[in-house]
């Protein structure tokens, strides 16, 4: 992919970069496959908010992603287009299998249009084949992992990433995540052949802060220069120090240097070495 250096006509636009977005073939969605997306602004069920920062943004429609592709086991396919997702980092790919059926799945960097691919639990290690964990080679990049057997793919979505078969010895395969991380997984879980496309997303220079409030991001306030009854560091004459023994949260809870996992979480067991090294 490339990437679009915008010339410095105002101040906004003197650091900004945008996608060419070269690998794009078309920019008409699929219409069977959109569904109309209701933002939630950071709101629960009962309106309240539960995460800040959250709300605006240009209205979308969402694009129904085919991460499990079990019922067309065996059934080949042929790419399409590719295409943009709001949604997302990566770009997704149109398929349309031998049955005529039409399916948008994550596309792979290096996946072209006319290519014919397919989800089987053993077949040809190509981008884009989606096949079970113990028929996949060790050193091979993949994606769109499953962690647990029929739940789909659930992690290693995001632009430009991948994870690692590294070993298949014993009655677990170990990947090794884009953190760092290496987990076991059950063989007989399924993961796509290749990297997540749009490799430079992490590249672009957002440039101005119009562009984070097209995302749906709101702007986020010091609590040092809020009043004391809306944040713990809060009042004082100008920007104070907080003045207290330890920074805090708007809810009175440390901040910095606590753990947030879980002692006994259940996923634990399956994690061989953390990315973060002690």
């Amino acid at each position: 992919m490339g990437i679009t250096k915008l010339k410095p006509n105002n101040a906004g636009r003197r650091n900004m970069s945008v996608n060419s977005y070269e690998e794009l073939t078309t920019d008409k969605p699929f219409k069977p496959l959109l569904r109309p997306w209701h933002d939630k602004a950071g709101r629960n069920n009962l309106g309240r908010l539960t995460v800040r920062h959250r709300g605006g943004g240009e209205k979308r429609m969402y694009r129904l992603i085919d991460s499990k592709r079990f019922d067309k086991l065996n059934i080949p396919a042929k790419v399409e287009t590719i295409e943009y997702d709001p949604n997302r980092t990566c770009f997704i790919a149109l398929l349309c299998y031998a049955d005529g059926e039409r399916r948008y799945i994550i596309a792979p960097n290096g996946l072209k249009v006319g290519t014919d691919i397919i989800c089987s639990e053993k077949s040809k290690i190509k981008i884009g084949n989606r096949l079970k964990l113990k028929n996949i080679p060790v050193g091979f990049d993949v994606h769109d992992l499953e962690l647990k057997i029929g739940k789909g793919g659930q992690c290693i979505k995001s632009a430009g990433s991948y994870g690692k078969v590294s070993s298949l010895d014993g009655d677990m395969a170990q990947i090794t995540m884009p953190s760092g991380e290496v987990r076991y997984v059950p063989k007989d879980c399924y993961a796509t052949i290749g990297i997540v496309s749009n490799l430079d997303h992490f590249n672009i220079r957002v440039g101005k802060a119009g562009v984070t409030r097209h995302m749906g991001h709101r702007p986020e306030v010091l609590g040092k220069s809020m009043n004391p009854v809306d944040h713990p560091h809060g009042g004082g004459e100008g920007h104070c120090p907080i003045g207290l023994k330890y920074p805090k949260t708007p809810w009175g809870r440390h901040a910095l240097g606590v753990k947030t996992r879980k002692r006994h979480k259940y996923s634990r067991k399956m994690i061989i070495s953390r990315r973060k090294k002690n």
